[in-house]
């Protein structure tokens, strides 16, 4: 792996095999310094052609250093966000511990493994899948008041904790910000989908964007990384790192906003 633009620290065009390695990978893609306010990180992959999925799921746009990456800002993360449509689409499953960031992550207070975070309206959730039956930290589901009573109370006994974060039928992206940051989650990770990430986008929520360009052209009518609200202004992301390796560039921007005060 080598730096195209490097990260603090780096050298411009130097090999980066250290980076491979999860500490490496871990100080590339180090959060902030962790503060009361909540931090958004979104990481998506997507074609040269700006497809978000071929053939329905995103994994035929991966590769080995892009699943370095992903498990790197998991293991980074207090939780993961993920929209219900995707958690079917992909199989989703409990995140898991891993060995070499256990001590990092009991030093800054957090459990093995990032909880995962599901955004649902309907609450049409196979609440036997692992992701609700074998999680290191519970399962979360985010939804809005006017959601089914019967179904939160079915994802309440199969022991995930369900959190309003809307007035309506549906979670507010702001709101659910808010909210994961009272339960003390406020190293955030959005692995979308696209329509859910460009509501987040939308809102204003997402200050950090990690994205995968994986050298391939998918055709088709693949949504792009994010499908669905416009984000006003268009908002301005600045490049803080790119990564490269067989040919996958790993991106990493950090949202520019306005001097307040």
């Amino acid at each position: 792996m080598r730096a195209l633009l490097p990260p603090e620290g780096a050298d411009s065009g130097r090999d980066l095999s250290e980076a491979a390695e999860p500490a490496g990978l871990a100080a590339a893609y180090a959060y902030p310094p962790r503060g009361p306010e909540p931090y958004l990180r979104a990481n998506m992959v997507g074609s040269l052609d700006g497809a978000a999925h071929y053939d329905g799921r995103s994994a035929p746009l991966s590769s080995p250093a892009d699943m370095r990456i992903f498990g790197v800002l998991r293991a980074l993360a207090d939780v993961v966000v993920v929209g219900a449509e995707t958690v079917r689409r992909e199989g989703y499953r409990p995140a898991r511990a891993r060995a070499a960031f256990a001590q990092r992550r009991a030093a800054d207070g957090q459990p093995p493994a990032p909880a995962v975070a599901v955004v649902s309206r309907s609450l049409d959730l196979d609440l036997a899948a692992p992701l609700f039956t074998e999680p290191l930290v519970p399962t979360i589901v985010l939804t809005g008041a006017g959601a089914p009573a019967e179904r939160r109370a079915a994802a309440e006994r199969a022991g995930a904790r369900v959190v309003v974060a809307g007035e309506g039928a549906g979670a507010e992206p702001a709101r659910v910000v808010r909210e994961l940051a009272a339960l003390g989650h406020t190293r955030l990770l959005h692995e979308g989908g696209p329509r859910l990430l460009a509501q987040f986008a939308a809102a204003g929520v997402v200050d950090e964007l990690c994205l995968t360009l994986a050298p391939f052209v998918a055709g088709g009518d693949a949504p792009r990384i994010m499908n669905g609200l416009p984000v006003p202004g268009p908002a301005r992301f600045r490049p803080v790192s790119v990564l490269e390796e067989d040919g996958f560039l790993f991106a990493r921007y950090v949202r520019e906003r306005a001097p307040t005060g």
